[in-house]
């Protein structure tokens, strides 16, 4: 959202908006010049508005949406918006369950070293460029993450679009892994004739064959159109071949940790050459990307403590972060804090999160965040901690938290999950 609204400020326009809570990102927003209000109150909508952009995260009983219905004002999805403004450029739609928001981010960042530079609207704020939003009018590109929830990928028609993963998420909305995989489909019916998708190999989905589509795989640990061999890890980062198509780019080198991502940096890096990316520039971007705030993100790095913030909030995102910290730290004690996110996914997913919180030596939950949701009886972070099969288990109010971390002194820290447990980052970094 704070994307499209930086891309209307960039245009000329009044900016008006409203969030549940005051965040260092809309503060950013307010000193770029926008009006945010956090309370629901529809004396606080500005006259003469010309369209209203919504996320589904707003509930549909919202007192000002429900104004802008009511009142017949032009009202759009942000994805419809995504979608509009992407009709305008060769589009780059970065489509899958996991590493959506780091694949964009990268990708971007790899086109952003060409002569051109990049469009991009990005689901978190790269830490190269502190911002969620680039512009090059040099570029006919755009690279945007192209999201699954609520269908609203349907409303992109990439040029090259990427697939990373069709795990099942937001059951809510889809209510089995059918519908979702289904969605899927549909997405790679809208990518343009003559077009190219990237998907994981091994993927199973049906692909709608478009005139001219080329189809390319990439993959971590098998032979594939887009893969790395000879991987390592020196002075701390990892080392790789990385095969392009025809090309093999000897001793590529990324900047960032974790395994999942050297994965993310194939994608990436396919995508940015289909889009003509030379070698040396891939090269370039893989070496100095910076990263994703909350994406993997090392906030304290000493010999007596580490503390890692990521947004994993699914239980195989889970498992991926806590198998990455396990690779790169294997002797060190790990201290998970996890914020569950949505009563409806702690419901569909309870079994599969105690199985990926039990990779952590010492676990403390924190109560569910609801978003858009009403709570469901029965489902909460007690039910969660009942079935993790570990002792070092806590349950912890979030006033409470930073209480227990100092009470414990972890060795190494992970907070985890996509609710407002962001709002916790600095101060656990200042307190400990």
């Amino acid at each position: 959202m704070s994307a499209l609204a930086r891309f209307f400020k960039s245009r000329g326009c009044s900016v008006f908006g409203y969030d549940k809570t005051s965040s260092p990102l809309t503060l950013e927003l307010e000193a770029e010049g926008m009006n945010i209000h956090y309370e629901e109150d529809v004396d606080l909508i500005p006259d003469g508005v010309d369209l209203v952009v919504y996320t589904p995260a707003v509930p549909k009983k919202h007192s000002e949406y429900q104004f802008f219905l009511e009142n017949g004002y032009p009202i759009l999805k942000r994805s419809q918006v995504l979608g509009l403004i992407s009709s305008n450029y060769k589009t780059i739609g970065i489509a899958g369950t996991h590493g959506k928001t780091t694949i964009t981010t990268l990708t971007a960042h790899l086109l952003q070293q060409t002569p051109n530079g990049v469009n991009a609207f990005l689901g978190g704020i790269s830490k190269n460029y502190n911002n969620n939003l680039l512009l090059s009018p040099k570029s006919e590109w755009v690279v945007v993450e192209a999201d699954e929830f609520d269908r609203s990928f349907l409303h992109l028609f990439p040029q090259i679009a990427v697939i990373t993963s069709v795990d099942a998420d937001h059951l809510d909305i889809y209510k089995n892994i059918l519908a979702l995989k289904d969605s899927f489909t549909q997405y790679t019916g809208q990518i343009k004739p003559g077009g190219q998708l990237i998907i994981k190999k091994g993927i199973a989905l049906n692909i709608i064959q478009r005139p001219g589509l080329k189809v390319y795989t990439y993959s971590i640990n098998q032979e594939a159109d887009f893969c790395i061999q000879n991987l390592r890890i020196e002075t701390g980062h990892y080392k790789f071949d990385l095969k392009l198509g025809d090309i093999l780019m000897k001793d590529v080198e990324l900047g960032l940790p974790g395994l999942f991502n050297v994965e993310n940096a194939i994608a990436s890096s396919a995508a940015a050459w289909l889009a003509g990316a030379t070698p040396e520039e891939i090269r370039k971007g893989l070496l100095n990307f910076a990263g994703v705030h909350r994406r993997f993100d090392t906030r304290i790095n000493r010999k007596d403590l580490i503390y890692i913030d990521d947004y994993a909030h699914h239980p195989e995102e889970l498992k991926a972060c806590i198998n990455s910290v396990r690779h790169l730290y294997p002797d060190k004690k790990i201290t998970g804090v996890f914020q569950p996110h949505l009563f409806t996914r702690t419901r569909d997913f309870a079994e599969d999160f105690a199985r990926s919180l039990e990779l952590l030596d010492e676990i403390i939950l924190l109560e569910i965040y609801p978003a858009r949701e009403q709570p469901i009886e029965g489902i909460d972070s007690q039910m969660l901690l009942n079935k993790i099969n570990k002792t070092a288990k806590h349950l912890c109010q979030n006033d409470k938290l930073i209480e227990l971390l100092q009470s414990l002194k972890p060795e190494l820290l992970l907070t985890l999950g996509a609710g407002d447990i962001d709002q916790f980052v600095k101060p656990i970094e200042e307190s400990l």
